[in-house]
């Protein structure tokens, strides 16, 4: 089952280690310094040029990626609970 991020980025749900909403967790500085770090080492993934909301943690393989999405941190979780939004055959 793969979780759709918005356009056309889909991750599979059993890659995903965490769903986090922009707004409330980049006042920390370890997420700031996560964020500035992938963005630094190329491991963002922007899933839209909109105003993003969420960030969503992905480790596949051993290498960690950050999918930003203009999708909300709710949203997403609430399409993990219905299914991720794309059934491996409709990719």
């Amino acid at each position: 089952m793969y979780l759709h991020l918005g356009n056309d980025y889909s991750v599979d749900v059993r890659d995903i280690v965490g769903i986090f909403d922009i707004e409330n967790t980049t006042v920390g500085k370890c997420t700031k310094r996560l964020l500035d770090r992938a963005e630094k080492e190329k491991r963002c993934v922007y899933a839209t040029m909109d105003m993003p909301k969420s960030f969503v943690i992905v480790m596949k393989n051993g290498v960690e990626r950050l999918y930003i999405s203009q999708l909300s941190a709710s949203t997403l979780r609430k399409r993990l609970g219905n299914g991720g939004g794309v059934l491996a055959g409709s990719l």
